[in-house]
């Protein structure tokens, strides 16, 4: 037990240093080949911090737990709206003032009805999958359509004073030794996950929704709070809004076109509900119909709380 334990901290360690290393690279390296800012905000950033997810979502659907790959992406949306923004904005109000996550917002709707329209039936086939990567490449195209056609936007703005100043050799050194890191740290986290859940007889979907889902948020936590710190509001959200799309697409899409696989009915009457309903107050709290979005306070208690419950609940009905 001490070994997997030991594992999951490892890895989960190991995954957050190692993915933010490939953010940075990667960042950086778009930088330097001209990428406009905005682009490497809604683009490479957002795969950046979703490439943990992405890692251990594949590795755990190729080695038969496609309850940690759902559980992985599925909690890991739910982890970055209730406990992240839930965070976040008791740190410091989150203000939306960008164009572009006002439109990215109701895309979120879309594409969280769209991949439960896709597990109805109780299974993702590879099909399934290809529909979820194609709708993703879609979504790539529209973002780089706006990120062309808006440069001066406020995300714009606040992604530029986040790219740092690094060589190019440099930055291309550090997106290598991240990526292979995530990969490293990916086995050994879906190891001491699937170890440690066979060991309390917990099935690899809590497993997935709970440690490994808050592990691999990790980033988006760091990213979003200091952003905010900083007051940029909309870098904040918009880390969050990226990361949920590439959960919801790739990080799904990818594990289904490795291994397909079948839903289990928690899935789709708790879980996939929970993270919809998040989405929907999200787009409620921040479209601004009459202004600025905004995330007070007291939203973003009720987001934590919310996020404390549905844990509780996991944990308490686990053995279920």
């Amino acid at each position: 037990m001490l070994m997997a334990i030991g594992a999951i901290i490892a890895g989960l360690i190991l995954l957050v240093w190692s993915a933010n290393q490939f953010v940075e690279g990667s960042a950086t390296t778009a930088s330097h080949f001209g990428m406009p800012p905005l682009l490497i905000g809604m683009v490479v950033v957002g795969f950046g911090t979703s490439a943990p997810e992405m890692a251990v979502s594949a590795l755990a659907a190729s080695q038969g737990n496609p309850g940690l790959a759902l559980g992985n992406a599925y909690g890991s949306n739910i982890t970055n709206i209730a406990l992240i923004l839930g965070i976040t904005a008791l740190l410091a109000p989150i203000a939306v003032h960008s164009q572009v996550m006002r439109k990215e917002l109701p895309i979120l709707i879309l594409v969280t009805a769209f991949a439960g329209w896709q597990l109805w039936d109780g299974n993702l086939s590879r099909m399934d999958a290809v529909g979820l990567m194609l709708v993703f490449v879609l979504l790539i195209g529209w973002s780089i359509y706006q990120g062309m056609r808006q440069p001066g936007d406020a995300l714009a703005q606040e992604m530029t004073e986040e790219i740092h100043a690094m060589p190019l050799r440099k930055a291309l050194l550090w997106l290598v030794i991240g990526l292979l890191l995530l990969i490293v740290s990916s086995r050994i986290l879906v190891w001491g996950a699937v170890d440690l859940a066979t060991m309390f007889g917990i099935s690899d979907l809590v497993i997935g929704l709970t440690i490994v889902a808050i592990g691999t948020s990790l980033p988006e936590l760091a990213s979003s709070i200091i952003a905010a710190r900083k007051g940029e509001h909309d870098l904040a959200l918009g880390n969050i809004l990226g990361s949920n799309l590439f959960n919801t697409l790739a990080v799904v899409g990818i594990a289904g076109l490795i291994a397909p696989m079948s839903v289990a009915p928690e899935v789709l009457t708790r879980d996939f509900p929970v993270m919809a309903a998040l989405a929907l107050v999200l787009f409620a709290m921040c479209y601004g119909f009459r202004g600025p979005g905004r995330i007070n306070r007291l939203e973003g208690g009720a987001l934590l709380l919310a996020f404390v419950a549905y844990t509780v609940y996991l944990l308490a009905f686990s053995g279920a």
